[in-house]
């Protein structure tokens, strides 16, 4: 392959294919091969009932609480390699998701080395009447 066309290649490996898919997965694929990107899926109907009863119960949950110790073990690798990860693990509570994932960040010494950011304005419960 040439240089030029390899620029040209963007590699993105999936992760996780649902909410309790293999937690060793997101490692294997980051530190067994070349990838630009890591995509972890987590959501289904499902699953986003049972996170908004979570965050009923609690108002700091409602995410895939699975993902922050699945990225945790491979956050080093994944800021050595600037490998970017796109996650949907946030579920009903995506700022709480992401505050958890820098919060591992920071404790594992690499909270500076990468961002973290986050999508939201799907959750129409607030406007129901």
């Amino acid at each position: 392959m040439s240089a030029a066309r390899a620029k040209q290649l963007v590699r993105v490996a999936a992760g996780q294919g649902f909410w309790g898919d293999w937690l060793e997965a997101p490692r294997r694929q980051v530190e067994g091969g070349e990838i630009d990107y890591l995509m972890l899926d987590y959501l289904a109907e499902v699953t986003m009932s049972i996170l908004q009863k979570q965050k009923e119960r609690d108002p700091k949950l409602g995410y895939a609480r699975d993902f922050i110790g699945a990225i945790e073990s491979v956050l080093p690798a994944i800021a050595d390699r600037g490998v970017r990860v796109i996650a949907n693990a946030g579920g009903v509570n995506p700022p709480a998701c992401a505050e958890a994932v820098r919060a591992v960040a920071r404790q594992g010494g690499v909270g500076d080395r990468f961002r973290v950011g986050v999508v939201t304005g799907d959750d129409l419960l607030l406007r129901l009447d």
